[in-house]
C-alpha cells in the first residue's frame, strides 16, 4: 500500500508565480557602472526605466531615447568631471537626481551639458554640483521643473546655475534655482524664460549679446543684481518679481549699451537701483519702453548713468523710493520720455478731476542730492545734516537749482491696472 497521502496530484506552480519567483532571483543589489551598458544597450526611441539607487559613474547619452528615474534614481558623479553629458537630439531626461560633479571652472564640469535639438529635461534635481546645466549649441529643447542648489559656496566660488551659448529657440519653465552664480545667456536668441524661480544669486538672469529673448512670469530675490542686459536687443521682461537686490551695486533691471527692450508690468521692488540705464538705448532708433511697472521701496527708482534719450516711462508707478530718479555727471533727465506716470511725492492738485495732475511733477536738484555728485556723502543721505541743509537752500537758494526731469502728465492715482488690493500696507510686507 501507499503511504497515507502519496496519491495526491502534484499541480505545476501557475506561470505567473513562476515568474515572480524567477524575477525575485535575478534581482540583485545595483551594481556600480551598469547604468551606461543599459543607455547604451538601448535603442532608438526605447525608455530606459533603472532600478532604484546610487549610480556612483559620469553617463554620456549619445541616442535619443528616454531616461526614466521614477523608481529613485540617483546619478553620482563622484566629485570627477560632468555627471551626465546628453548629446543628441530628441532624447527625454526625466525624475532624476544629479549630484557631486567636479570642481575644476576650466572644464566647466555641470550636473548636466547639452549639446542637441530637441530634448526634452523635467523633474530634474541637480545638487552639489559646480555648474547646474551648461547647454551649448543646443536649438528647441525644453527645461522644466528643475531644481538646481549647487551647494553653499561663498558666492565667489560657486559656477553658474544655467549656462546658455548659441543656442537659440529653448525654454525654461517652473525651475527653481538657490545658492548658484549666475543664469546666463551668451549670444543666444529666441529662448523664453518663464515662471521659474530664482534666487541668492549672483545675476538672477544675464543677457551677453543676446537677442529677442522673453522673460516673464518670474520670480527674482536676494540676487547682487536681478536681470540684466549687456549689448542685449529686443528683450521683453513681462510680469516679473524682482526683489531685494541690495549691496552697494544692487540692480533690479539693469541695461548696458541695449536697445528695443519692452519692459511691462513687473514690481521691482526694494533694490538699491530699481533701474539702472548705462547708455541705452544705443541704437536711438530703438528706444527702450517701460510701461505698467511698479518701481517702490528701492534706494533709487531709477538711475541713468549720464544724461541720454530714448527712454519712454508710461503708466508706471513710483512708490517710496528714497530717490525716485538719479543722473549721474551733472547731466539730466529732460531728454528722456515721462508720460502718465503716477509719483507718490507729487505735491500737486487736480481741480477738474480728469485724473491727472493740473502743474507737472517735477525733480530740481537741491542739497539733499549733493551725495549724487559727491558718493561719499551719502552716508549722511536721510541724516539731519543734509536735511538742514536742503530745508535751508529750498527756503533761500545758494544758486539756481536744477532741473532733473519733468513729467507734464502725472497721474494722481497708480495706473488703474496696479490695483489697490496689489498695493502692500507697508514696505515690510512688500519685503517679505
Amino acid at each position: 500500500m501507499q503511504p497515507h497521502g502519496c496519491n495526491r496530484i502534484m499541480r505545476p506552480f501557475p506561470n505567473k508565480v513562476l515568474g515572480a519567483i524567477l524575477a525575485m532571483m535575478l534581482a540583485g543589489p545595483v551594481s556600480a557602472g551598469t547604468l551606461q551598458d543599459m543607455i547604451d544597450a538601448a535603442a532608438d526611441g526605447a525608455e530606459v526605466v533603472p532600478p532604484a539607487g546610487t549610480y556612483v559613474e559620469n553617463i554620456v547619452i549619445d541616442h535619443n531615447i528616454v531616461l526614466d528615474g521614477r523608481n529613485g534614481v540617483v546619478i553620482d558623479g563622484g566629485g570627477e568631471g560632468t555627471v551626465v553629458t546628453l548629446r543628441t537630439s530628441g532624447a527625454t531626461l526625466k525624475n532624476l537626481t544629479l549630484q557631486n560633479s567636479g570642481r575644476l571652472f576650466t572644464e566647466t564640469h555641470a550636473g548636466l551639458y547639452v549639446e542637441g535639438n530637441y530634448n526634452v529635461v523635467r523633474d530634474v534635481r541637480i545638487q552639489n554640483t559646480l555648474f547646474g546645466m551648461n547647454i551649448k549649441q543646443s536649438n528647441n529643447n525644453v527645461f522644466r521643473r528643475v531644481t538646481i542648489f549647487t551647494g553653499a559656496q561663498p558666492l565667489e566660488m560657486r559656477g553658474d546655475s544655467i549656462r546658455v551659448w548659441y543656442s537659440n529657440d529653448n525654454k525654461f519653465e517652473d525651475n527653481d534655482i538657490q545658492d548658484a552664480r549666475d543664469f546666463v545667456i551668451w549670444y543666444s536668441a529666441n529662448n523664453i524664460i518663464r515662471n521659474n524661480r530664482i534666487r541668492n544669486g549672483r545675476y538672477g538672469i544675464h543677457f551677453m549679446y543676446a537677442h529677442s529673448n522673453t522673460v516673464e512670469n518670474n520670480e527674482i530675490s536676494d540676487c547682487v543684481v536681478g536681470i540684466f542686459m549687456m549689448y542685449a536687443n529686443n528683450i521683453t521682461l513681462r510680469d516679473n518679481q524682482i526683489l531685494r537686490s541690495w549691496g552697494a551695486s544692487g540692480i533690479g533691471v539693469g541695461f548696458k549699451e541695449s536697445s528695443g527692450a519692452k519692459v511691462y508690468n513687473n514690481n521691482i521692488v526694494g533694490n538699491a537701483f530699481g533701474i539702472y540705464l548705462d547708455p541705452s538705448p544705443w541704437d536711438p532708433e530703438h528706444p527702450n519702453t517701460f510701461e505698467g511697472n511698479r518701481i517702490a521701496y528701492n534706494g533709487v527708482g531709477i538711475r541713468f548713468l549720464n544724461d541720454w534719450t530714448g527712454n519712454n516711462f508710461n503708466d508706471n508707478s513710483f512708490l517710496s523710493n528714497f530717490t525716485q530718479v538719479l543722473v549721474n555727471g551733472r547731466g539730466t533727465a529732460m531728454r528722456e520720455g515721462w508720460n502718465g506716470n503716477h509719483w507718490d511725492d507729487y505735491a500737486g492738485f487736480d481741480k477738474d478731476r480728469d485724473g491727472v495732475g493740473d502743474v507737472p511733477y517735477e525733480i530740481y536738484n537741491y542739497a539733499d542730492r549733493l551725495w549724487m555728485e559727491v558718493p561719499h556723502a551719502s552716508f549722511f543721505r536721510g541724516g539731519f545734516a543734509l536735511a538742514a541743509l536742503d530745508f535751508v537752500e529750498r527756503l533761500a537758494p545758494f544758486s539756481e537749482p536744477r532741473l532733473l526731469m519733468r513729467e507734464n502728465t502725472p497721474l494722481m492715482e497708480p495706473p488703474e491696472h496696479i490695483t489697490v488690493q496689489d498695493a502692500p500696507k507697508s514696505a515690510l510686507e512688500m519685503l517679505q
